[in-house]
């Protein structure tokens, strides 16, 4: 079974400002790490969510629950202007469709 550091999010992307690879992690927003390889910046972020977490538990703080492992229930929702709502209105008229269906069709 994975461990919960290993069910995080991360990303590595590349950093025109710092020209090098960065290292991210989504349930940890405020975290990144540079270096040169993104294998390293991938080892260098999970090493510092680790650190993290240890800091946490040690303070007795709410570790985040990883976003592979939360439960969504599908449903969000979302203001828009008025003249937004019905112009999607009247496609999903003229679309033959609800406005939930094509409004779920255009987040794909």
């Amino acid at each position: 079974m994975a461990r919960v550091l290993d069910k995080y999010t991360y990303r590595v992307t590349w950093s025109e400002e710092d020209q090098e690879y960065v290292g991210l992690c989504a349930e940890f927003a405020s975290l990144s790490w540079l270096d040169e390889s993104q294998e390293s910046a991938l080892a260098g972020i999970k090493k510092l969510v680790r650190q993290c977490i240890a800091d946490m538990k040690k303070h007795d703080e709410d570790i985040p629950q990883p976003f592979a492992t939360r439960e969504f229930s599908g449903k969000f929702v979302v203001r828009v202007p008025p003249e937004t709502h019905r112009m999607l209105a009247i496609q999903a008229a003229e679309s033959g469709v609800s406005l939930n269906r094509l409004i779920s069709s255009k987040l794909h």
